[in-house]
Order: C-alpha cells, then sequence, then structure tokens
C-alpha cells in the first residue's frame, strides 16, 4: 500500500443511490412471482416467496451492471436500498 494521496478522477463521477420496491404475489398453482416494476423486465418466480425475491434482485443486479457498463459516466459508489411493497 503506498503512501501517496489518493488522485481524484478526472471524470465528474457521483454517489447512485437505487431505490426499488419488490412487489410479490401468489399465483394459483403456489408458485410465488416477484416484480420489481422500477425496472422493465425484472420478474421472477421461486417456490417461496423469498426466493423469488432472491431472484428478482438478481436480474435487477445484472440489469443494473449492465447499465453501468455501458455508461459514459461511472458512478463513484451505489447504494442499493430493497424494500417489499
Amino acid at each position: 500500500m503506498s503512501d501517496m494521496p489518493r488522485r481524484k478522477s478526472q471524470r465528474s463521477a457521483k454517489n447512485q443511490d437505487l431505490r426499488f420496491n419488490v412487489e410479490t404475489d401468489r399465483e394459483n398453482d403456489g408458485r410465488w412471482i416477484a416484480e420489481i416494476a422500477d425496472i422493465p423486465g425484472v420478474l421472477a418466480y421461486g417456490r417461496t416467496e423469498n426466493q423469488a425475491k432472491a431472484n428478482a434482485y438478481a436480474i435487477a443486479l445484472r440489469v443494473i451492471a449492465d447499465r453501468v457498463e455501458k455508461s459514459k459516466i461511472v458512478p463513484e459508489s451505489i447504494s442499493l436500498i430493497c424494500a417489499s411493497a
């Protein structure tokens, strides 16, 4: 580890807070479905409500990672806040 001070990036990077709500519902066949409406296409099934939520969170994180990777401005940090609706 160096004792030199860290240099700030030339890019203007900001902190980014991402908040999304997870809505769950039980299907007639007993499966659970979880949806994050704030991110189009994030919809997942699971045998339990928690499994459906975990699957939806995983998809959401993949979408966010893809957006960051393709972004021209890279945030300094990202905070994720998830809540059940």
